[in-house]
Order: C-alpha cells, then sequence, then structure tokens
C-alpha cells in the first residue's frame, strides 16, 4: 500500500540532500510533485514523473522573486505604514472618547450627589418644620389643660363657698352652672406624623440613575452598515438598532435602520435665498428669509406669506402646539397665531436663533449666552461660563432640542469678538444647560467610505434631532450633511452636494429638508436617509 504524501517526512528550508536518500544531493526537480530531488529519486520514488535539472527552473523563479519584492516594497508597506500611521490617530481618538465618557460620568455623578443632597434637604426641612408645628401644638394644648385645671380648682372653690354660706339661690345657681358646659376639656391635638423606609437594596435604582452603558464592536472591525444602525438611548448615548415608544400597557417597538445610500425624494429651485426651515406637522414648511416668512408645499407652491416690518433672525415650530415662534433684530420674541404675528416678549440682547421646547419653554440664543424663559417672559435658566472670559456658548446660531433625551445641541460659531477662538462647532447640553460635549467636525479614519470634502474648517449652518435622538448638522462650507449619534459618535456622510449647505429641518416622517446652493438661488432637496 502506497504511503500518503501527507506521512512523507519534511525537508528542512536550505537542506541540500535528500529525505529519502540519505547523502544524495537534490539536483533535479520533479514537475508533478513540484519539489527538489536526487538521481536516485528518479529510478525510484519519482520515476514516472517528468523531471528536470533543478538550474532549469531557477531562470523562471528569480522574475517571481523580485516581482514579490517590488510590488511589497511599493504597495503592501506603503499601506501598512498608512495603518500604523492610523493607529496613532486612533489611540488618540480612543483616549479622547473614554476621557470625555468619563467625564460625563463624573458629572453625571456628581449631579446625582447633589440632587441626593438636595432631596436630603428638603427632606429635613420637612422634618423640622413637622416638628416644630408639633411642637406648637404640643405647648398650645398644655396651656389650654392648665387652664382647664385652673377654671376647675376655682370652680370647686365657688362650690365650697356656696355650701358653707350661700343662699338657697346661691346654692341653685352653683347647681346650674357646674352642669352646664361653660368649660370643657382640652380636644387632643392632632400632630403630623411621617415614617422613613430605608431602601435595604439600592443598587438596582442607582444603576438606572446614574445612566445606560451600551457597548459594541470591541474586538471586531466595524463597517459603514454597523455604523449606521446607531441610534440613541434615554441618556443621548449610541444604543441599540431599536427605538421603543411607551403605548398605554404595552411598548411599541419600530426598527430605525439607515439606508445604504441617501434617496433624493424632492428637489426644486427656490428663487430667493432660504436660511431657515421648519417642517410642519402636515407635510408643509416655514421658510424665512429677510422679512418674509412663508409656508410651502413639496412643490414649492406657495400657501402663505407673512411680512414683518423688521428683519427676522431664526424660526421655530412648537412640537406641542405646532404654532410657529420668531425672533427678530429688534429684540421682539412672537408668535404666529391664525395668520398674524402676537408679540410674546422682548429680551435685553439681540436674539440670533431660537427653539421652542417640548416643555414649553423658549431658548433664546443671545451674544455669549443661551437663555430659557417661560412663553411670556420669565427667565428659567442660562448658561454659565466655563471660566473667566470662557462663555460656555460664544455665538450661538441655531438651536436644536432632542426629542428623547431633551438634550439641547447649539451650533456655535465662537466668533473672538464674542469670547470665541474661531473655531466652529456644536456643543450639546443638558436639559440645566450642562455641558455634555462639543463635536468639532471630526470624522474617524476608519470611516468608509470616505468621504467627498473641501477640507474647508468645520463651519455648522444647521443643526436638528431626529426623532431617535441623531444630531444632523449641516456643515456649509464643505457643502455636506452630517449624521452624529445622541451621545457624539460620527455616524456617516448623510449626503455630500454641490453648494453651500445653509440650513437642515426634520420632519415626523424623519425626511430631511436641506437647503443648499449660493446666492441668490437655493436648492431645497428633501432626503430619505433612513427608515423608521
Amino acid at each position: 500500500m502506497a504511503t500518503p504524501k501527507s506521512q512523507f517526512p519534511l525537508r528542512i528550508k536550505g537542506q541540500t540532500t535528500c529525505i529519502h536518500h540519505k547523502g544524495r544531493q537534490l539536483e533535479f526537480y520533479c514537475e508533478k510533485c513540484q519539489e527538489p530531488v536526487c538521481s536516485k529519486c528518479l529510478s525510484s520514488i519519482h520515476k514516472t514523473y517528468t523531471v528536470c535539472e533543478l538550474s532549469e527552473i531557477i531562470p523562471q523563479k528569480e522574475p517571481d522573486i523580485k516581482n514579490f519584492i517590488d510590488r511589497t516594497e511599493k504597495n503592501d508597506l506603503v499601506q501598512i505604514g498608512k495603518y500604523i500611521t492610523t493607529t496613532d490617530t486612533l489611540l488618540k481618538d480612543n483616549a479622547s472618547t473614554f476621557e470625555k465618557l468619563s467625564q460625563n460620568l463624573k458629572m453625571q455623578t456628581d449631579k446625582l450627589k447633589q440632587e441626593l443632597d438636595m432631596l436630603t434637604a428638603q427632606t429635613l426641612s420637612l422634618y423640622h418644620k413637622m416638628e416644630e408645628d408639633n411642637t406648637k401644638l404640643i405647648k398650645k394644648y398644655k396651656q389650654d389643660l392648665e387652664m382647664y385645671e385652673k377654671q376647675l380648682k376655682q370652680q370647686i372653690q365657688e362650690c365650697k363657698a356656696a355650701l358653707q354660706r350661700g343662699s338657697h339661690i346661691q346654692i341653685y345657681d352653683t347647681f346650674c352652672e357646674i352642669h352646664s358646659p361653660t368649660h370643657s376639656l382640652p380636644v387632643t391635638p392632632v400632630m403630623g406624623t411621617v415614617n422613613f423606609t430605608p431602601n435595604e437594596k439600592p443598587q438596582d435604582h442607582l444603576k438606572k440613575a446614574l445612566g445606560k452603558v451600551t457597548t459594541s464592536g470591541q474586538g471586531r472591525t466595524l463597517t459603514d452598515q454597523d455604523r449606521s444602525v446607531s441610534t440613541s438611548d434615554d441618556r443621548g448615548q449610541p444604543s441599540s438598532q431599536q427605538q421603543r415608544s411607551g403605548t398605554k400597557g404595552k411598548k411599541a417597538v419600530t426598527t430605525y435602520k439607515l439606508l445604504p445610500q441617501t434617496k433624493v425624494v424632492m428637489e426644486w429651485e427656490s428663487p430667493r435665498d432660504i436660511y431657515s426651515v421648519c417642517p410642519t406637522t402636515d407635510g408643509h414648511v416655514w421658510t424665512k428669509y429677510g422679512y418674509t416668512l412663508t409656508l410651502l408645499d413639496r412643490n414649492s407652491k406657495v400657501i402663505q406669506e407673512v411680512k414683518h416690518n423688521v428683519g427676522f433672525n431664526d424660526i421655530s415650530l412648537s412640537p406641542t402646539t405646532h404654532t410657529l415662534w420668531v425672533c427678530d433684530d429688534k429684540n421682539n420674541i412672537m408668535e404666529l397665531v391664525s395668520g398674524r404675528l402676537t408679540h410674546r416678549f422682548r429680551t435685553k440682547e439681540e436674539p440670533w436663533c431660537i427653539c421652542v421646547t417640548a416643555s414649553n419653554h423658549v431658548i433664546v440664543g443671545m451674544t455669549e449666552h443661551i437663555s430659557k424663559f417661560t412663553t411670556d417672559g420669565k427667565m428659567v435658566c442660562t448658561t454659565m461660563a466655563k471660566g473667566p472670559g470662557k462663555p460656555l456658548v460664544c455665538s450661538p446660531h441655531r438651536i436644536s432640542e432632542c426629542p428623547v433625551t431633551h438634550n439641547v445641541a447649539v451650533a456655535d460659531f465662537s466668533r473672538e469678538s464674542d469670547g470665541g477662538d474661531e473655531n466652529q462647532h456644536v456643543v450639546v447640553m443638558d436639559t440645566d444647560f450642562m455641558e455634555l460635549f462639543v463635536y468639532r467636525g471630526v470624522i474617524p479614519s476608519t470611516y468608509r467610505p470616505t468621504p467627498q470634502t473641501g477640507g474647508e474648517p468645520f463651519n455648522p449652518w444647521g443643526v436638528v434631532y431626529d426623532s431617535v435622538g441623531n444630531l444632523i448638522i449641516g456643515d456649509c462650507d464643505n457643502y455636506r450633511v452630517l449624521l452624529i449619534s445622541g451621545g457624539g459618535e460620527f455616524l456617516r456622510v448623510i449626503h455630500t452636494d454641490t453648494g453651500y449647505t445653509w440650513t437642515v429641518g426634520i420632519d415626523r416622517e424623519d425626511v430631511l429638508w436641506a437647503v443648499f446652493g449660493s446666492w441668490p438661488v437655493s436648492t431645497v432637496k428633501l432626503l430619505q436617509y433612513s427608515s423608521v
């Protein structure tokens, strides 16, 4: 029985003698077995095969070796060098990402500590108030009892005197007096009571209060499709492929997935520049240009126009009342009611941008800060400075509220005259205007495909949240629209155009309204980038 080839002994690299015939030099080459053989092999193991001298095949092998050297040096080693350089960027991005995550975690922990201290202080204050109230009731009850005791003692003395020396009428009056309800025992007061039962297993509640941690992609390479399905959870961090919306008695689950390629649903030219868009719930869109507000349908047909005697700075559609709010360059905040602008309040400084929130507050962006007001102009809160001469928000241009987390994103032009550094960015804050993260237009080097870009500095003219809490940013000078997760992770370039990206808006179906172009003509495009 023939011995299988896999069981033959193997020749060691560099060995010049035959492994079958000891001491014999390898001078020939078997073309069938593709291995060097000795002269004795020709009459034994390889006697039926085609054999030539080893020196004859060497000229055929040398070009392959030279081609390998050339190809590897020019291509493979160069590419590997690029990959090695990329790892430096990945290391920096990795360190930066986890530093930000750690900062956010510490901020959340400090916030919870403050809220717990505040809750403790409120509860202790309640205890103290109840203690004081009970003390007053007890003291008053004691005074009433002492008064009642004094009255009873006096009445007994009067009864004794009447019996000893009183006339018949005096005794009769005394009898009537002791049976009359002139004096009664004071009623025992009802005091406030309170109980405190410590939570003996607070771990689950503490985890929920701290927030949700979601990890993905560790130990493998993320493809573009992997990145494209990220949404936001209730802490504004990347979450799963499913977004849950509460319904009465059960939870409805909706799948959110980015399309392989963004679809242009509709496109038309506007004869005038459009610098703000607010899609309505019925498929129309409010636009702002100069002194005019215009309501358009999807085919650019004018439905309504509202003119003003001064210039509009920005517009925002209320997510609760669905009415349009505007701010103008004379510090007026107005609401469009029944086709007429109704004045609501004035700001001390010029309002550059506006956003009406789900809680029916009005956020107004002004030089070096943004402030939250009630609808009648009472200030609720404002941004604090990051340090001496360093405002958290310097030159606010656009504001958007997340419908999932209610975080607030601000496109900040960061002008030097407003205390900025001229590096435009988007800052995301929580509902109390505490900074969560800053996005500066960075696209990871690992992102594929490599997006087209003019290489211009990041210039966020438009910013809006979609229905699942992802952030859409119009990068004006690079002619593109970016998609960022609610936690600040870059997801993809939604669309690259041939003109400046002036503004973006999102409708209830998550269709993106984006305005591109150069003065004086704007192109409005309706972009479908996800399936919900």
